[in-house]
């Protein structure tokens, strides 16, 4: 799966630009042109890195950096034209990662994109497993692919999101509202049916006989278990 940059800028030349430069890279790109969209996109997308311009028509940068931290480490690269010191300094406190002034050169922009995935990246005492099995099912955690038996199994973003946490407490169980933070953010904590509907949804791709899953396990009233291997 290709790294999934998330921008949040709501000047489309800049989006058009920015668009070709980054895909011609090997990087999905997803956008939203407001700080509610935003959001939106990083709870349901999981994004790898967020390109974010302060300057949005519906809240400022600096609160979707407060909001995205309430919940979510993912990296975050400013890019804006305010290139004062107060500026730099009220959103690197808030929690983002990264400054750019506009304009800037792509291959700055891009080398910041590789060392925001670099230090994004477990350290080596916390990384799962590179390759885990469990019957059928492995799972390529380097390079985020899933098979079954021969077969690759596609996944959405969310479904492999919320396998990879399943994964890294396996053999434990993982309550609903934990599964749901961990995932979608604090905001869908009590949002038990939606969960239902994805876990229900790797079943039906990963185990042989769905109503009676073998790995993917139900704790009753608690949430989900993935069996040890």
């Amino acid at each position: 799966m290709k790294p999934i940059i998330l921008l949040i800028e709501d000047d489309p030349r800049i989006r058009r630009f920015l668009r070709a430069s980054l895909v011609t890279q090997g990087y999905e790109l997803i956008e939203a042109g407001t700080g509610r969209e935003g959001l939106a996109l990083a709870a349901s997308r999981v994004p790898e890195v967020v390109l974010l311009d302060l300057g949005l028509p519906d809240m400022e940068g600096l609160e979707v950096i407060k909001q995205l931290r309430s919940w979510s480490e993912v990296p975050i690269i400013i890019l804006s034209a305010r290139g004062q010191e107060r500026d730099k300094v009220a959103n690197l406190d808030a929690g983002a990662d990264d400054y750019l002034t506009k304009p800037f050169g792509m291959g700055e922009l891009l080398a910041r994109i590789r060392v925001a995935l670099r230090r994004a990246a477990p350290a080596e005492e916390d990384k799962q497993e590179a390759f885990y099995s469990l019957g059928p099912i492995r799972v390529d955690v380097e390079r985020r692919l899933v098979f079954r038996g021969p077969e690759e199994v596609h996944l959405t973003p969310i479904e492999y999101k919320l396998l990879s946490v399943l994964l890294k407490h396996r053999g434990k169980v993982v309550t609903h509202r934990q599964l749901l933070k961990e995932v979608w953010g604090p905001s869908y904590v009590e949002q038990n049916p939606y969960l239902r509907i994805f876990i229900l949804n790797l079943r039906r791709k990963l185990e042989d006989d769905p109503a009676r899953p073998q790995y993917l396990l139900t704790e009753p009233g608690v949430g989900y278990r993935l069996r040890e291997a």
